[in-house]
């Protein structure tokens, strides 16, 4: 039996904008598919009915305008400040104070026409790639429940994989977007830096943290991503965003739908975390990379091995990552005591750098993203699996700080690269394993070369056709 969750997000907006479904049918059918599955997923931490439903009530008394994504439910990373709602960032040390001023994001979203649902799940600040908060409990893969979907935006691709969303937007500073949406056979599309004015690259240390979709097509991706740069549905002006380039002309929603183009696809050989922990890739992830060299091949493009470049990236990331943790206990009302033991271990790593560390760290990063993007200039992308390893069993990252921070590497050796360098970035879910959980590979694109990355990955879904695979709760 149809419903509406089976429609893609760019046929359900097209349904809204025709009059086939309104606002509130849409936001009412989504809530009560929240409020029956969801309690088995634990997708959202808190859901929001009655402001979603005045939302869509209000939409609803309005013509449909060409705002992107007018009446499409969303949801908000509970990262991110909704004005009257508490931001908990996945923690139980934050005081439970509403917001009093909306995110950037948030106002992109609500400018692009989306009803809010309520707040996604996270691990502690973002800082994991496992969605295991203590504060709200563990968030489940639906395609195994007793796996994890990853993180940081594991509460948004569970509910975009369990069809509770059409689609979402997550936020990536080392593969937060990728890697879940991987782990949940979903695909999630990282883009450059500077391309989304709401997140524009002056934020955070050295800029590392975007936003992008997690959706269940290729063409949803495009369309979501059309909205984050032009939210109103005009161009807007970006007076904080830095300046990527830009490959390619026209909607990324166009590229996404044609798929039109014969590319050079380097396959990288290696990963910048060899010289630090033991990378291992294992078969499945092996196996999903050979599926997709033998469609490259059958849809005509070259691919030829690249080497990454031996720069050194380890320490300087790592260095990164504690010096983003150092200002956690600033955040008004935190009680430090009730930290998870990762955030607390990165806080005090944080808080004992110097500055001269950290600009230290900072210049060795600069120098690894030069090296990498004139490592992969030669190729239209370069293609590596998404993680190294299948989804990971709840309980399975170590409860040793520093051993926990290791299994991340493991896990999604190839995701924080793009981040450094700022490359574009699209997980496709090619393959499932044995076991049934999905599996994921990694094409990146050239600074400002969505466009590539996106067409790419409209060709092998039409031979993969992976939008029609859906977990039980479907």
């Amino acid at each position: 039996m149809f419903e509406l969750h089976h429609l893609s997000a760019q046929d359900l907006w097209d349904w809204i904008r025709r009059g086939e479904a309104s606002p509130l049918e849409v936001a009412e059918h989504y809530l009560g598919r929240i409020e029956r599955i969801d309690p088995g997923l634990g997708a959202f931490t808190a859901v929001t009915a009655d402001a979603a439903r005045d939302r869509a009530a209000h939409l609803a008394e309005r013509v449909p305008t060409s705002r992107p994504l007018w009446g499409l439910p969303s949801g908000d990373k509970d990262l991110v400040d909704r004005t009257g709602f508490v931001t908990r960032a996945g923690s139980r040390a934050v005081a439970a104070t509403p917001a009093v001023a909306d995110s950037p994001l948030v106002r992109a979203l609500d400018d692009a026409g989306t009803v809010s649902l309520g707040r996604t799940a996270t691990p502690e600040f973002g800082l994991s790639s496992t969605t295991e908060s203590l504060a709200t409990g563990a968030t489940r893969n639906p395609w195994d429940t007793s796996a994890s979907p990853g993180g940081s935006s594991g509460g948004a691709a569970v509910a975009v994989a369990a069809g509770l969303l059409p689609a979402a937007v997550g936020s990536d500073g080392g593969g937060s977007v990728r890697i879940p949406a991987a782990a949940t056979g979903l695909v999630g599309l990282k883009p450059s830096r500077g391309r989304v004015p709401a997140m524009p690259g002056r934020a955070g240390l050295g800029g590392l943290v975007v936003a992008g979709p997690i959706t269940r097509s290729v063409a949803d991706a495009g369309m979501l991503l059309d909205a984050l740069v032009a939210p109103s549905g005009r161009a807007v002006p970006e007076p904080f965003a830095l300046r990527t380039p830009d490959e390619g002309d026209g909607p990324f929603t166009a590229a996404a739908t044609r798929g039109e183009g014969r590319f050079t696809v380097g396959l990288l050989q290696g990963s910048p975390w060899d010289d630090a922990v033991d990378v291992r890739t294992s078969p499945e992830a092996a196996a999903a990379v050979a599926e997709t060299l033998a469609l490259l091949d059958a849809l005509g493009h070259g691919v030829e091995d690249v080497a990454m470049p031996r720069v050194e990236y380890a320490r300087w990331f790592r260095v990164a990552w504690q010096a983003s943790a150092a200002r956690i206990p600033d955040v008004p009302g935190l009680d430090p005591s009730r930290l998870e033991p990762l955030t607390a271990w990165l806080v005090e790593r944080g808080r004992e750098l110097s500055g001269v560390a950290v600009l230290e760290a900072m210049a060795g990063l600069d120098a690894f993203s030069v090296a990498l993007v004139q490592a992969f200039a030669s190729y239209d992308a370069v293609l590596t699996p998404t993680l190294a390893l299948p989804p990971r069993p709840l309980g399975w990252y170590s409860d040793d700080p520093e051993e926990n921070f290791a299994d991340q590497c493991r896990y999604s050796p190839w995701t924080s690269m793009c981040n450094v360098a700022g490359l574009p970035a699209i997980t496709l879910p090619v393959s499932t394993t044995d076991a049934g959980l999905p599996m994921g590979v990694q094409l990146i694109g050239r600074p400002g070369g969505e466009r590539t990355v996106l067409a790419l990955g409209a060709q092998l879904e039409r031979r993969v056709r992976w939008q029609r695979r859906h977990p039980p709760q479907w």
